[in-house]
């Protein structure tokens, strides 16, 4: 486990929009532990969860939707840096992709602009190389964006269109600085969409069964490496501005680029999932496991869905879990070696030991209120 380099005592006055969203906390929390003489203001809609206990940061209620309530806030906090982390969950309707992930983007970047930023970190995803069709084997930043039409997953598209934004509005002015860190498979303590609906297939006894023969390739990637990659970005943005009007070669650059972030351990699909399964306390032998064909899986989780969608729940295996379980998805990190100077702070097999183990005491904390 590579500790990194040593941390920098200040990245000046830095601003965490979703702060206290998953993603969002985890990089508030780093920042203190890394760079303890940093002023961090967090912007969320609602500041009331995962909030920090450092009376040092300043907590800010506000709507990225709404450009005069931005203006406002930036006006106050000044910030030299700001980080955006600010999505709405995966399955919200399209406009309010539209809104947050696009528009909220472009409001946040002008506000910026406006304010004398001079480091704007963005949040992306790495399945803005996903589309129909396509196995990401290796899948480096030359990888096309797919987008519109060609891809099925609307959140995906809004993601990649806030992308091109955030990096198109680089050094402009020549002092704002951008670039965007485009994350795989975050999981760990706090997240709602990896570890626990697989937590709760084991504790629903659904650990005998997989789909395929579990020989995708699969990136999974701790959250606290995902927060690390920010805060390499955001110091790489500030040398460069330090630097200005000098520009760094094209090897180097990392203001208007893309990073894509991972543990740097693609994994098989089945094989993390059990992994997961095993440190919530499974012991099912391999040879118990059955193996459902994956176009029967697939068909199942549509007619499931129908079914489920006519109750207003949602069903336990749908389409697009069927399809990710059997899909090779994984990425080359280079660039981000290579720029950033990006080594994962924490492998795989720590990272779910945390995230399952947060899962059952968070659990445990839950029963004891109720028993009181």
């Amino acid at each position: 486990m590579s500790e990194g380099p040593s941390p920098k005592p200040s990245l000046g006055k830095v601003l965490v929009v979703g702060g206290c969203g998953f993603l969002g906390s985890h990089i508030v929390n780093l920042i203190v532990k890394r760079h303890p003489e940093s002023q961090i203001s967090v912007l969320d809609l609602r500041t009331n969860l995962n909030r920090h206990a450092s009376p040092k940061i300043s907590y800010h209620d506000g709507d990225i939707t709404n450009p005069e309530a931005l203006k406002a806030i930036f006006a106050k906090i000044r910030p030299d840096a700001v980080i955006n982390t600010a999505s709405p969950h995966f399955n919200a309707p399209p406009q309010i992709h539209d809104k947050v992930n696009v528009e909220g983007t472009k409001n946040l970047v002008k506000a910026a602009q406006e304010a004398g930023v001079n480091a704007f970190v963005h949040t992306s995803s790495a399945s803005v190389l996903l589309g129909p069709g396509i196995e990401l084997v290796n899948a480096d930043e030359r990888w096309p964006m797919i987008t519109g039409d060609a891809q099925p997953e609307y959140y995906t598209t809004t993601k990649a269109y806030a992308e091109t934004a955030v990096l198109e509005a680089n050094r402009t002015p020549a002092t704002f600085l951008s670039c965007a860190i485009r994350p795989a498979g975050i999981f760990g303590e706090g997240d709602v969409q990896c570890l626990p609906p697989m937590v709760t297939a084991y504790r629903k006894r659904q650990t005998k069964w997989q789909i395929g023969t579990n020989e995708n390739l699969f990136d999974f990637t701790y959250v606290e490496n995902v927060a690390y990659a920010h805060l390499l970005a955001v110091q790489a943005l500030l040398h460069t501005h330090s630097m200005i009007p000098s520009v760094p070669l094209d090897n180097e650059r990392v203001d208007g680029e893309a990073f894509l972030i991972t543990n740097g351990q693609p994994v098989y699909f089945w094989d993390f999932a059990r992994a997961v399964w095993h440190e919530a306390g499974d012991r099912l032998p391999l040879n118990k496991v059955w193996k459902l064909d994956p176009d029967f899986a697939w068909a199942i989780g549509g007619l499931l869905e129908w079914i489920f969608w006519a109750l207003g729940r949602k069903p336990s295996l749908t389409r697009q879990q069927a399809r990710y379980s059997t899909l090779n998805k994984y990425h080359n990190i280079d660039k981000a070696r290579n720029r950033l100077g990006y080594r994962p702070l924490v492998d795989l097999d720590e990272g779910v030991r945390r995230g399952v183990r947060h899962i059952i005491e968070q659990d445990e904390k839950e029963s004891q209120k109720k028993s009181q």
